[in-house]
Order: structure tokens, then C-alpha cells, then sequence
């Protein structure tokens, strides 16, 4: 029985794409046009950090409730380490159900009320890790507002840098609105997350929930297709040996 070359040549580049991952991302915003009035619900952005949370195993976030106190703030994430917060911000506070009277509040609106007031420009809200991470996720409110842009410049433990865009809604529609954004890594660990943005003098926006996972909590759900590819490979493997033995 001869060979099949291309059913070995698609499992082999199957099982090389497993290997040699990139960081995988995941977003979801729900606009609002609203500085005084938050949104009662954020479909979007629960459902991208509920597919953030469905690759992790073990992840803690932090939700800001019992924190107090401004920049620079340490967070013990238990198993995957400290998390430390630096540049310009503080833990700030309104009622539940209420904003700032700018845009900002907690997330979910109705039962918290503590998040994290961030003033980001060129580097200027950096998350530095004790431990070397492989996944972050994160809500953003009020993002987008100021016409910016958002990236995160992620540090690798080889100092190389990586840079994610984070999609933020725009216009009169980023008043007020909520966004999740997270990545994990099945290859690469970091040492430190930074906020980038451009327009103006920076944009000031609420962070919250957030959540960092070691490599050892990162568990991906493989695709239904990449299944199904990587059987029809195993299952030509089978079929060649077979044919060998006989």
C-alpha cells in the first residue's frame, strides 16, 4: 500500500501549528453614548471573557471590592503570583448602579461599586508580574472616548515585545461603554502588561476584573475543525502502518 503523502503532510503541519502558537485573543464591547447612566447588561463583553475562560483552569481575578489606596498597588493571584500595578491611578469607588458622572464605574454596574481608575499614555499603566504569565484578561470602561487608540506592549521573559490591539468603541458610542480583552499564550511567558494609547494627553478609563493565569493554567479548547483535521491525520497514520504490517 503506498503512502499518503498529503494526508501526513496536513497532520504533521496540524500538530507544528499546535506547537508554535501565538497569543491567542479574545474581545467583546458593548457601547452605551452614556456618562451618567451604566449599562444594565454587557452581552458582548461577558460572552468574550466566558471564551477567554473557557482555554483556563484555577484563574483568580481581581475584582478591586476590598482594595483601597492608589498606584502602586500588589495583587496576590495565589498560584500564578503577585500582579503589580504601576503609574498613574487609584481604586476608586461609586455606588452601585451609578458612574462617576464621566463614564466610569464598576463592572457588573448593579452589585459592585470599587474599580481601578487608570490614566494611561505612552506606557503609563504598566502590570508587572513576580511570576511570568500566560494569559490576561481584563475589563476596560470608558475606553475609546478620548478618539485613541489602545494597545498593550507585552514583555516576554527574553525581553522581546509583543504589541495587541485592543478594539474600543468610538465616538459619542465610547461614553460609558464596556469592553473585555484578553490573550493567553500556550509558548510564550511575560513579565509585563503595558496600556499604550494615543489622542491627546492619554485616556482615563476604569479597569476591572482582571485576571492573570501561569502557563500551567492554560488548557485550549481545541477548534471542532482542528479536531476533526488532526483525526483525519492520526487516522491516515493508522492506515499506513496497517498497510505496512501487512
Amino acid at each position: 500500500m503506498r503512502t499518503s503523502t498529503p494526508i501526513l503532510a496536513a497532520a504533521a503541519l496540524l500538530v507544528a501549528g499546535f506547537a508554535q502558537a501565538a497569543p491567542v485573543t479574545f474581545s467583546g464591547i458593548d457601547t452605551n453614548g452614556s456618562n451618567t447612566v451604566p449599562l444594565a447588561a454587557t452581552p458582548n463583553s461577558d460572552a468574550a471573557r466566558n471564551a477567554f475562560f473557557a482555554n483556563l483552569v484555577g484563574v483568580g481575578t481581581e475584582t478591586f471590592e476590598t482594595r483601597s489606596g492608589s498606584s502602586p498597588l500588589a495583587i496576590d493571584f495565589g498560584a500564578a503570583g503577585t500582579a503589580t500595578i504601576t503609574g498613574p491611578g487609584y481604586v476608586a469607588s461609586v455606588a452601585p448602579g451609578s458612574t462617576n458622572g464621566v463614564g466610569r464605574y464598576s463592572v457588573p454596574s448593579a452589585s459592585s461599586s470599587r474599580y481601578w481608575e487608570a490614566s494611561a499614555g505612552t506606557g503609563g499603566i504598566v502590570v508587572t508580574f513576580s511570576n511570568p504569565i500566560a494569559a490576561f484578561g481584563f475589563y476596560g470602561i470608558d475606553i475609546g472616548d478620548f478618539q485613541g487608540t489602545v494597545t498593550l506592549q507585552l514583555t516576554d521573559t527574553a525581553n522581546n515585545i509583543t504589541l495587541l490591539s485592543v478594539p474600543t468603541a468610538s465616538g459619542n458610542a465610547a461614553n460609558g461603554s464596556v469592553l473585555y480583552f484578553g490573550f493567553y499564550d500556550t509558548t510564550t511567558q511575560y513579565t509585563s502588561v503595558a496600556f499604550l494609547t494615543t489622542g491627546g494627553t492619554g485616556d482615563v478609563f476604569g479597569f476591572d476584573n482582571f485576571s492573570i493565569g501561569s502557563i500551567e493554567q492554560v488548557v485550549p479548547v481545541p477548534a471542532p475543525m482542528s479536531l476533526a483535521l488532526l483525526g483525519l491525520g492520526l487516522a491516515g497514520l493508522g492506515i499506513v502502518r496497517r498497510g505496512r504490517a501487512a
